[in-house]
């Protein structure tokens, strides 16, 4: 008979139990991919509403594609979720941490309470040795402080192991972000727990392998598994603001930092990705992930040398009322001392989530500025695909509705601020039919200006 504490046997035809602490954006779409690889798994979350909406086959959030998913699993047997943090402990061999890591209140740096609680609470409850594994972006050392937590709640003598493995995900491309990555990476501190993260990642690769395509692997040390997601985020951020300064300084000038884009992107030192000029980034990780890296190596000592990155934020942070002035200017409303006063005027704003393809408005920039020009006085209508309901939870001071046509239908000015693809496709013709006045401020940076101007539009784009 095996002993309790014993860690699980593997073999090249066993696959790890596997749970996910955490069942938001994160957590829950690597449980379900994760099931559709053939694991066994078992989503854990203290919210209990959440957990009986997935163990219902309803997917609390919107991204393509997963909803399918989830019922397809949950009928297979392979996937079930639970609030039981006893039962997820009995379960699994390999638990991955998958909380929210906010920033503070008042402060740049990471929340981390949501993984102490996740992890001191799990640790409690285990009976035998197990991996733990972080793929919650957090700053660097947070692995080995998570080991002395482990060691400290953990009963005596199980010899429990922390491992990092960060995520990559894309919202509104998440499925495929897990299914098929384009890089895997973790850390382990010893060969059993590095074989247990092999046998975690089999599936991925046996699918790869299936579908002639390889997936890089990158096993490393912990500092470095924590830093991979902060530092790949930070470089996109830098590169959006870069091109962003760019479009200030094309305004300007008379350049079009559309084409200044393009010519540079064929450089491929540099590339082409990352490179629209628009309205600035947000959601859930870019804006936190550079103000709590730049937070962390301050408390390190080397914080000098990520100063830039409060100018990457500075940037990104005043696209947005650069866009209000933006909007101000193209109805004639030169922007005051306080301010621009856009009393009377009806903006029809397409576009309320952070990106296209999701329903998520966290630190949402196109939401932001729609709430400052309602805050100009503007009668701002907002529409958006996925994203009406939190947005109203957010800002109910706007106004919302259900279509397009009632968003434009009568308009002084159209701003187009979120690329879905019913935005990126508009006919300006048929559009200048429904409008008061052919007014539009491409945020997006999607549309041809002379196309626009050809049907009698006043065209504002972004640095152009």
């Amino acid at each position: 008979m095996a002993n309790a504490n014993q860690a699980p046997s593997q073999n090249p035809t066993t696959r790890p139990r596997i749970s996910f602490l955490g069942c938001g954006y994160l957590g829950a779409t690597y449980a379900i991919c994760f099931a559709e690889l053939g694991y066994e798994v078992i989503g854990y979350d203290v919210d209990t509403a959440k957990i009986e909406s997935f163990a219902s086959g309803t997917v609390p959030f919107h991204e393509p594609g997963l909803p399918e998913l989830l019922k397809k699993n949950l009928e297979s047997g392979r996937l079930r979720f639970t609030t039981d943090v006893q039962a997820v402990a009995d379960f699994a061999d390999v638990h991955f941490i998958c909380v929210g890591t906010p920033q503070r209140k008042g402060e740049h740096g990471a929340d981390l309470s949501y993984i102490e609680a996740a992890v001191v609470d799990l640790a409690k409850h285990l009976s035998r040795k197990v991996l733990i594994v972080g793929k919650s972006t957090v700053p660097v050392g947070t692995a080995s402080w998570v080991q002395e937590l482990v060691d400290r709640h953990a009963p005596e003598g199980l010899g429990v192991e922390v491992g990092w493995s960060p995520e990559f995900l894309q919202e509104s491309n998440a499925m495929h972000d897990v299914l098929r990555p384009n890089r895997i990476v973790y850390a382990a501190q010893s060969e059993w727990a590095s074989q247990l993260l092999k046998d975690v990642h089999r599936g991925i690769l046996e699918l790869a392998a299936v579908e002639d395509r390889e997936v890089p692997v990158v096993e490393t040390d912990l500092a470095t598994a924590e830093l991979v997601k902060v530092a790949a985020n930070a470089f996109l951020s830098t590169k959006i603001s870069f091109i962003n300064a760019m479009a200030d300084l094309c305004e300007v000038t008379g350049g079009d930092v559309a084409d200044l884009a393009r010519a540079i992107g064929y450089d491929q030192r540099i590339g082409n990705k990352f490179l629209r000029a628009g309205i600035g980034f947000g959601g859930g990780c870019l804006p936190k992930d550079i103000r709590a890296l730049s937070a962390r190596a301050g408390e390190l000592g080397v914080g000098e040398s990520f100063r830039f990155l409060d100018e990457v934020d500075g940037i990104n942070t005043r696209r947005r009322a650069h866009t209000v002035r933006a909007v101000a200017n193209l109805v004639g409303r030169t922007p005051g001392p306080n301010g621009p006063d856009l009393s009377g005027v009806r903006v029809a704003y397409l576009g309320a989530t952070f990106k296209p393809d999701t329903d998520d408005i966290r630190d949402s920039p196109a939401l932001d500025i729609a709430r400052r020009l309602r805050a100009a006085r503007a009668d701002v209508v907002v529409y958006d695909p996925e994203g009406l309901e939190n947005a109203k939870a957010f800002a109910p001071e706007l106004s919302f509705v259900k279509t397009l046509p009632e968003a434009v239908a009568g308009a002084d000015v159209v701003c187009a601020m979120v690329p879905w693809e019913e935005f990126r496709t508009l006919d300006p013709e048929a559009l200048g039919r429904q409008v008061a006045e052919r007014r539009i401020l491409d945020g997006m940076n999607a549309y041809d200006p002379e196309q626009w101007r050809k049907h009698g539009w006043t065209y504002q784009g972004i640095g152009r």
